[in-house]
């Protein structure tokens, strides 16, 4: 069984911890190259709430300096990264987890297969605590992610690999403020609206609440040992 630790941040900036993202990364491809077997590499999953922040992934072109300065104008930051998908909003309330994994250490080095479980893991964690919500939790096979009732993005998953070791990874709304989605379309998904667990519920629910739920939900589907 693959071990993966987990290094909560706090609340921290997108940029710095993107930084540490990359830095473990780079660790886990320097151990690989060295020798090191891939049950012992330093899996790591980062726990992070982001101060208000739009990034977007490798596909820039829709994205204008204009568009930049609007958002960032609204007391936001705007980053591009090297991830997949289009733009997103992470901030206050919303649980961030970046997996930082050597995909070997899992038995399986499919990005397809990767995000999969990233999805179930969400599904599991959003399910549980919406238990006593008679709705439905679940993807759909045209957009990353976890949906609602088929038409409320509750979760955005993107992420990129580099010789199977991976970054970037899911955000979870739990108490968000969901204004800040109203200056975007997010994902780039027209037809479709965001929420989060609190909206859902009805009642406040923390990233203090979420977290623990992620944790157990991303052990057992990844088969691994959290430490």
């Amino acid at each position: 069984m693959s071990r993966v630790k987990v290094l909560r941040l706090g609340r921290k900036s997108f940029r710095e911890t993107l930084r540490i993202q990359t830095d473990t990364a780079k660790t886990i491809l320097e151990q690989l190259k060295s020798g090191v077997s891939q049950e012992t590499v330093a899996n790591t999953l980062i726990l992070v709430e982001h101060m208000p922040v739009y990034t977007i992934g490798i596909r820039t072109k829709e994205y204008s300096s204009q568009t930049a300065a609007k958002l960032r104008s609204l007391g936001a930051d705007f980053v591009v990264t090297d991830r997949g998908g289009l733009i997103t909003f992470h901030g206050f309330g919303q649980l961030v987890a970046y997996p930082i994994l050597y995909l070997g250490s899992f038995g399986n080095k499919s990005i397809k297969w990767y995000i999969h479980q990233l999805e179930k893991t969400v599904i599991d964690t959003v399910s549980c605590i919406l238990k006593e919500i008679p709705v439905t939790v679940s993807t759909l096979d045209q957009y990353p992610g976890v949906w609602i009732d088929s038409n409320r993005k509750i979760a955005a998953i993107g992420v990129h690999a580099k010789r199977y070791v991976t970054t970037h990874g899911v955000a979870i709304n739990c108490n968000t403020q969901m204004s800040w989605f109203d200056h975007i379309v997010p994902c780039g998904i027209e037809d479709k609206s965001v929420t989060s667990l609190s909206t859902e519920s009805g009642r406040e629910i923390t990233i203090d609440q979420t977290e623990p739920n992620f944790l157990k939900a991303f052990q057992n589907v990844f088969k691994c040992e959290l430490v």
